[in-house]
């Protein structure tokens, strides 16, 4: 007898529909295959399927089984294929109705007692199932909230293979996983980090909101201590919350990394990764003998940081230069090539010299000009060319220290921010741009226009601190953002001067 249960793989960060087809002989020898370029786990699923079986009370007749995982041309993975497999060999023995499964995609990994376990990618399955018409999902208890996130179709959480035959069998009717992703969306974002709590520093927080109103990376430079980290760990505090749909992308990213918490269903903040700088090449961008996300991907929508910036291996800053300029990360193998999403805030810190103390007046630096200039160009050219702010972030001192009153808020900081990216999301309507820092070519033109004053203003910067033309370019896309948080239509002489002010590796002619 022949039995059809509809399943998914991943590639990438999205499913394709895998259908799985068993084929049940009572002639011949007894005997199992499985065709359809199964990968280990997959093939392993035979030893998993029929112990649970065995141990749940079901007992197949000695019979000569075949199994196609369709289509045969991509190559499956994982252990999400176990229920399924057990389900439509119940059926193929005529133990279950076909018809009851039909219209259902399932996924669930099962252990040798019959229990079922979560698998990762089931955010990505379900939106599957919802796209190509499926009346519902049959998932694991612990992916069922997960799951239940993409409305339009139901989803069913069991526990156990038995659970998941009675309701097969139609002997129980579950109760649907209810629908809560509106609100898990609304809850929105609680931090417990506030701008407020910094003291000092302002002209770093300065930066730091022009750099959240436009989208720019950045690259903080200051001696330890200094407080870089602190800042860095603020920004997603002032940063616009995810819509919805960017909160269903981050979360696809996440489910498939096999990183979206237990009581998390909807990723609902955007993400702050923090990689040390000991990470490899496809640790950060991803890839590997099993592709995965890295961490670039893991910050889609959100920020990357990487604290001590120059220790990081040139190779493995060198691959980021893909993602930062084109916001995708492409895998290629021999016989498959894959796509992550990777459009992250980049804030970078550094010191201003191997000891750290370069800028420091209470500390002596004993760095010679050859090592500092040896430590600097760690950092490549284009890498830096794809970094829009460089600021300095001196030693606080004991005054700001012992200053009791409170600076700036996140959330007064937040507003003057979505207030700018409002003008932005308006003036970019029917463009490729988004936000000032997409902006390059005729856009850059357009929308970044000088009046003669300005023109006078930014040559005589140009020419006296010998700028290149990238430097040009970035200086106008910060201006940009600086006239949009003071609501100005067009860009002005002063806000030109702050954006000068804010490429300090320009300026110190490295």
């Amino acid at each position: 007898m022949l039995a059809g249960i509809a399943s998914a793989a991943l590639l990438g960060v999205d499913a394709f529909r895998v259908d799985i087809e068993i084929d049940l002989a009572r002639q011949g020898m007894p005997s199992f295959s499985m065709v359809g370029l199964a990968e280990g786990a997959v093939r392993e699923a035979k030893e998993r399927v029929f112990a649970a079986l065995r141990n749940t009370g079901h007992k197949l007749p000695p019979s000569r089984i075949t199994v196609n995982l369709a289509p045969a041309s991509l190559r499956k993975g994982g252990s999400g294929y176990d229920l399924p497999l057990a389900l439509g060999m119940l059926v193929a023995a005529g133990v279950l109705p076909q018809q009851r499964l039909d219209g259902l995609f399932v996924a669930g990994e099962l252990s040798l007692t019959g229990e079922i376990k979560p698998v990762t990618g089931i955010l990505p399955l379900t939106l599957l199932a919802r796209d190509s018409g499926a009346r519902g999902v049959i998932v694991p208890r612990a992916n069922a909230a997960e799951a239940a996130v993409v409305e339009g179709l139901e989803v069913w959480g069991m526990e156990t293979l038995g659970e998941a035959v009675e309701f097969a069998a139609g002997r129980s009717e579950a109760q649907p996983e209810p629908c809560s992703a509106s609100d898990l969306w609304r809850r929105g974002d609680s931090w417990h980090v506030d701008f407020a709590e910094v003291k000092g520093q302002e002209h770093a927080k300065r930066a730091i909101e022009i750099a959240a109103a436009g989208a720019h990376n950045m690259l903080m430079i200051g001696p330890p201590g200094s407080g870089k980290t602190m800042l860095a760990q603020r920004i997603p505090t002032v940063l616009p919350p995810l819509s919805f749909t960017e909160a269903l992308e981050v979360t696809k990213i996440y489910s498939v990394a096999g990183q979206l918490g237990a009581e998390t269903a909807l990723v609902t903040q955007r993400p702050f990764r923090t990689p040390h700088h000991t990470i490899s090449d496809p640790g950060l961008v991803g890839g590997g003998t099993h592709p995965r996300p890295g961490e670039v991907s893991m910050a889609h929508r959100g920020v990357l940081f990487l604290d001590e910036l120059p220790e990081f291996r040139k190779s493995v800053l060198e691959v980021m230069r893909q993602p930062l300029e084109d916001g995708t990360v492409t895998i290629s193998r021999a016989a498959l090539s894959l796509s992550y999403p990777a459009d992250f805030m980049l804030v970078a810190a550094m010191n201003p010299c191997p000891c750290g103390y370069l800028s420091d007046e209470r500390h002596v630096c004993h760095c010679t000009a050859a090592q500092i200039q040896r430590y600097r160009s760690r950092l490549s050219g284009p890498l830096l060319d794809r970094i829009d702010l460089h600021v300095e972030v001196p030693a606080v001192q004991y005054d700001d220290l012992r200053h009791t009153g409170r600076g700036d808020s996140s959330a007064a900081m937040r507003e003057r921010i979505l207030q700018a990216r409002e003008r932005q999301d308006k003036r970019y309507q029917g463009t490729p741009c988004v936000t000032n820092a997409d902006l390059s070519g005729r856009w850059l033109e357009e929308y970044c226009r000088l009046g003669s004053a300005e023109h006078v203003f930014l040559e005589k910067a140009v020419s006296a601190l010998a700028l290149s033309a990238r430097a040009y370019t970035r200086i106008l896309r910060i201006a940009r953002t600086i006239a949009d948080l003071a609501g100005h239509d067009a860009i002005t002489c002063a806000g030109l001067a702050e954006a000068v002010n804010c490429r300090t590796l320009d300026r110190q002619r490295l």
